[in-house]
Parts: C-alpha cells; structure tokens; sequence
C-alpha cells in the first residue's frame, strides 16, 4: 500500500507539471561599449560610450563613460616619427580597458577618426599621413577591442557628427517620459545648429527652412524613427592656429620684407619671433607664395594691442568679394541658406569666450566692448593678472576673439539680433559635445537591432501554484503512509 500512495502521488506530481504552460522569458538588454579617437590638429582624446543592447527606433540611446587626453600634440604632429603616433594612445587605450568589463573588451568596437590637422597633412605628404594611420591602427590592434579602423573624416562628416551631438545631448531628437517609461519624440522639437572651431579648420551646420540647393554641403540622417535634411559645410585653413599663421604672414609680407614687423593683435611689449620657413610646413601659408622671402631667415612680431586694426588684418582673411551680390553665399564663394533657430558654439568658440567670461544672451555691444579693452592691455598686465594661463595662448585671445567676430558676424552673416540664438557650452549633461558621440549615434543606428535574448520558462503565479500544489500533495502522501 506504501508503493502504491507513493506511486500516485508522483503520478499527480507529474500530472501539475504537465499542465503548467512553457512560455519564452525576456532577458534584460545587455550593456554595450564603443570607443573613439577624436584626432585633431593639435590634440588627440579618446571617449568611451555605453548603450544598451535593446534600440530605440534602431538608434542606441548612448551615454559617455569615459573620456581621455592623449599626451603630446595631434597625431599628424608625428610625420617624421610615424611610430610615436601609435605609442602616445597606449596611456587612454589602458584607461578604457579599466573601465570597460574584461567579458566584454573583445566586442567593444574601436575607431580613430583624424580631422583638418590630417587633412592637411594628407595634402602636404601622402606617404607619411598613411605611414601615421597605420602605426595607429597597429597599436590598437594590440589591445584586446574590436579595431575597425582608422581613418581620416571629411569635414562635412566632422560638422555633421557634432551637430547629430549637440541636438542628441539636449534632447531634439527623443527624450525620456517617466510617464510612460519610456524614450518619446519631442512635440515641436527644437533643432540647434552647431558651430565648431578647431585648429586648422571651422564647420558650420544648421537645417534650414527649405532644402539645400548645394547638394555638396547637403546631408541627410535618419535618427529616431525621423530623417532630417541638413546644409553642413567645413572651412580648411579657417581654424584658429592656422589662421593665426596666415594673419603672420600677411603682416610679414606687408611689410615689405622688414625684420621687425609690428602685429595689430598681440598685446604692446610681447614679442615673438617667427621663421619664414615655418610657413612653408602648412599649405594653408601656400610655402610657393612669390612674395615671401627666400630662406630661413628671421622675423619679429611686435604687438601694438590695436582692436580696429586687428579687425581690419583678420577681413582680409577672407574673400568675400567672391560672394558678389548673392544673399546666399558666406565668403569664399561658398553657398549658404539663410540661418535658421539657435546654434550652439563650442570647442573654440567656447574656450575663447571663457576666457573672456563672455557668456550666452549677452549684448554684442558688450561682447565688442569686452574684446576690445583685452586688446588694449600690455603684456606685463595681461601675465601678471593671468599666471596660471598658457603664456603661449594668453598673447592670441585678442586674435582669437576678434576672428570669432569677423566669422560669426561677417562670415556666417549673424547680426545684432541673431547674436542671442548663439549658445556658448562645451557640455551638456555629463558629455562633451563634439564629433564623437554623433559618430557613435550614427554607428549604432547601421548596426541591425539585436534582438532580445530569451530562454524557455514558466509563468511565475503558475510556476508558484504547481510548486505549492507540490508540496500539499507530498505532505499528505506522507501522511497517508504514516497512517
């Protein structure tokens, strides 16, 4: 009889399981990494991002993790020691392995993405930009990360990536409903263009009102379930440091030879000196120009500390006699649509104005007023007030500032109204605007979704019944035995 209540109860046992329905059970989305050198012309960083593996709209909602300044100049820096471009990663590429979870580093894809200081090299020497990106990729290709490649971005891409940043990190594109518990488009949502000033070259990006008739500066994204059509358009040689060796050469060349030449822009009592040859290293100086001297001969900038004179030097920066009479044109000939919405000015844009403590929504009668009184300071004011500054940097904000001026307001033609929609920020929340994160947006948004991963189980209330059920049936299985 013992067997016999024993063998029934296992039969009812077996008889509960049966019926319990088998169902596919969801596992949480997995975490996801991606890593990117932004190389420029005069430093290189690298970012580390995370997104979850599970997409909104097929786009990866991608938060910053880590970022890091590579030692040393930018990687075209190194054309005559291409090894050493690859070496000076090693330090941010051990710091993003620390961050990034040992199971996980082998899928983490790696890019390096080099901008104008490269493009400019590639026009100068070919051979040595190549032998640089492969030294690059040979360190990376060291570590234990999904390497897939180093490369040179247009500037159009450059302009496009840190406009898909800047309108990604202030929520133009989705933002999150704690509502509904989830990531939502925003009603009437308010596209921001983005200004970007580097060393060798400066990017303007906006969505104008109609579509672009230049089909060369025109681009177009689909992020978030939505496309959107912009003008984007990268000027070479117009960055900060080259324009400040253009300006030097202009000068030195109007002055007929001198070896003392006095610079508009510099604060009285700095000087500085300059080799003619330098200016035959960057195509942006054009080295051939029959006007300047033979040799390596020597000249000395003299500052003067004059605004009006500095301003009057940085104009003839540009052509902007090739425009004509058209509306639609920024100078140089380049076509632009008219300006649309609020922009956003960051990387030099930004770091000049801090100086200045120049902020948004500021009068440009004040911002003129700023610039000019720091143009009207000696050199023995300015490094006394400033001692911690870059002594090689403080002498140039006057240049800097002024050939912001001349570019956002004569350039890109904003006025005295349009000047309030510029926004100076460097960051928003906690990443750093600029290429990178648009170029991981962009990434994300080609990889196919993945789809969730998912194992065979029970319903839990279900699952909860036949276990109680179980164990009812086994106590008065005993029971009967016992009895």
């Amino acid at each position: 009889s013992a067997i016999v209540g024993a063998l029934v109860a296992l039969s009812i046992i077996a008889l509960v399981l049966s019926l319990v329905r088998v169902e596919d059970v969801t596992l949480p989305p997995t975490v996801k990494y991606g890593m990117v050198f932004d190389a420029g012309s005069s430093h290189t960083s690298l970012f580390v991002y995370e997104w979850d593996s599970d997409k909104e709209n097929n786009t990866g909602v991608v938060s910053q993790t880590l970022s890091c300044d590579v030692q040393g100049q930018g990687i075209s820096s190194y054309a005559n020691y291409p090894p050493e471009a690859g070496n000076s990663l090693r330090e941010c590429l051990d710091k993003a392995l620390q961050v990034v979870p040992a199971e996980k580093q082998r899928d983490v894809p790696a890019y390096l993405g080099a901008t104008a200081g490269m493009r400019l090299l590639r026009e100068q020497n070919s051979s040595a930009t190549e032998q640089i990106l492969a030294e690059v990729a040979k360190t990376m290709q060291e570590y234990p990360v999904a390497f897939k490649g180093a490369r040179i971005l247009t500037g159009e891409e450059e302009g496009a990536y840190g406009w898909i940043t800047i309108n990604y990190l202030l929520d133009s594109f989705t933002k999150y409903s704690p509502k509904a518990h989830t990531w939502l488009h925003p009603e009437a949502a308010n596209i921001f263009g983005a200004l970007d000033l580097g060393g060798a070259s400066t990017q303007i990006t906006f969505m104008p009102e109609g579509s672009v008739l230049s089909q060369n500066e025109a681009s177009e994204f689909t992020l978030y379930g939505h496309s959107y059509k912009i003008y984007t358009h990268s000027y070479l040689c117009y960055g900060q440091n080259e324009m400040l060796k253009r300006l030097a050469k202009e000068l030195i060349v109007e002055s007929s030879s001198s070896t003392r030449v006095q610079h508009p822009c510099y604060p009285k009592g700095y000087t500085e000196a300059v080799s003619l040859s330098s200016f035959r290293a960057s195509p942006c100086t054009d080295g051939s120009d029959p006007r300047l001297a033979l040799g390596d001969s020597t000249v000395t900038l003299e500052g003067r500390g004059n605004a009006s004179a500095c301003l009057a030097a940085l104009r003839k920066l540009f052509n902007f006699s090739a425009c004509g009479q058209s509306q639609h044109c920024s100078f140089d000939g380049v076509y632009q649509p008219p300006l649309r919405g609020q922009f956003v000015a960051f990387s030099a844009f930004y770091y000049n104005f801090k100086f200045l403590n120049l902020t948004e929504g500021q009068p440009l009668a004040v911002v003129r007023e700023t610039i000019e009184g720091l143009c009207t300071r000696s050199w023995e004011d300015l490094s006394s007030s400033y001692p911690k500054e870059n002594p090689k940097r403080l002498p140039k904000y006057c240049a800097n500032a002024n050939y912001i001026l001349t570019l956002l307001l004569d350039a890109y033609k904003f006025n005295e109204t349009s000047w309030n929609n510029i926004i100076f920020q460097m960051k928003a929340g906690s990443a750093d605007v600029g290429w990178t994160l648009g170029y991981m947006l962009n990434l994300t948004n080609m990889v196919p979704a993945e789809a969730p991963a998912s194992l065979k189980g029970h319903r839990p209330s279900l699952w909860a019944a036949a276990i109680t059920f179980i164990i009812l049936t086994l106590i008065l299985g005993l029971a009967a035995l016992l009895l």
